[in-house]
C-alpha cells in the first residue's frame, strides 16, 4: 500500500522592507510553515483546510517537490523523494492556482505537449486525452485557443492536464476554483472515482462543504501550523466543521 509521510516541515521566506511595513512586522523571515506533519494513504481523500494565507499552498507545493523545505520531508513507502525526485514528479499530478496556461494554444496541443514532457508514448497520451476530455466536456473546445475560454473551462482544461500521467499521487489546490455548481459536481465525482482507484489524494481548500463531501480525514491550518487533525467523521460527530474551525480560528486570533 502506497504511502506518502510528510514530516515536520518548516518553511520561511524572506521578506522585503516592502513586505515587512505591508505585515507590520521587523521580522526579515515570514514562517509559512512550522513543524507541519500529514500522513497519507491511497484509497483515501484528505482535506487540508484554512483560509487564505494559512500555508496550504507552501505546504503543496513543498510536497509536489516545487520547492523544498527548510527543514522536515517528505516520504514515498519510507523513501525521501529526493533520493529518486524524477521518478517521484512522474507520480504526482498537482493542480495550482499558479498554473497559467499559454493561452495562443489549444487544450489539444497543450495536453499532448505536457504529456510527452512525462515520456508518454503517443497511444497512452491519446487514451488519455479522450477520456479526460471526455469527463470534463473539453472534446468541443479542443481546438479552440485557450485564451478564449471561459473561466471555468479553463480550469477544467488545467485539471485534465494536472492529470495527463494518470498519477498514482493528486494533489489539487482549490480544484473547484472558477467553476460552476454544475462542473463542481463533475470534479467532486471525479475524485471520487480516483479515490476507488486507490489513488493518494490530497486537496486544499477553504470551502467546508468540499471537504464534507470528499474527505476522509482532514487537517486544519491556521498561521502555518496544524492545530487538528483526524477522521472527519470522528471530528464532526458533535459540531459540525465549520463550528470547529471557527473555535479554533478564535483561539488563534
Amino acid at each position: 500500500m502506497n504511502e506518502l509521510e510528510i514530516k515536520n516541515l518548516t518553511k520561511k521566506f524572506k521578506l522585503s522592507k516592502k513586505q515587512q511595513k505591508t505585515n507590520k512586522t521587523t521580522n526579515p523571515y515570514l514562517t509559512a510553515l512550522k513543524n507541519f506533519s500529514l500522513s497519507l494513504k491511497e484509497g483515501e481523500i484528505f482535506g487540508l483546510l484554512g483560509p487564505n494565507g494559512a500555508g496550504k499552498t507552501t505546504a503543496l507545493r513543498i510536497i509536489s517537490s516545487l520547492i523544498k523545505a527548510d527543514e522536515g520531508s517528505v516520504l514515498l513507502n519510507n523513501e525521501d523523494i529526493y533520493k529518486d525526485i524524477s521518478g517521484y514528479r512522474k507520480k504526482v499530478g498537482f493542480l495550482t492556482s499558479e498554473l497559467k496556461l499559454d493561452g495562443f494554444f489549444t487544450p489539444d496541443y497543450t495536453f499532448t505537449y505536457m504529456s510527452r514532457l512525462y515520456g508518454l508514448d503517443e497511444e497512452t497520451i491519446k487514451k488519455n486525452k479522450e477520456k479526460l476530455f471526455e469527463r470534463f466536456g473539453i472534446r468541443s473546445f479542443k481546438d479552440v485557443k485557450i485564451a478564449d475560454l471561459s473561466t471555468g473551462m479553463k480550469q477544467k482544461v488545467s485539471l485534465a492536464i494536472s492529470l495527463c500521467n494518470d498519477p498514482e499521487i493528486i494533489i489539487f489546490d482549490e480544484p473547484t476554483n472558477g467553476l460552476d455548481i454544475v462542473a463542481t459536481k463533475d470534479v467532486e465525482e471525479y475524485l471520487l472515482s480516483l479515490k476507488d482507484e486507490n489513488k493518494i489524494i490530497l486537496i486544499s481548500t477553504h470551502i467546508f462543504s468540499i471537504i464534507e463531501k470528499l474527505c476522509d480525514k482532514v487537517a486544519i491550518i491556521l498561521n502555518g501550523e496544524k492545530v487538528l487533525e483526524g477522521p472527519l467523521k470522528e471530528l464532526t460527530k458533535e459540531k459540525s466543521l465549520s463550528d470547529l474551525f471557527f473555535e479554533l480560528y478564535e483561539e488563534e486570533e
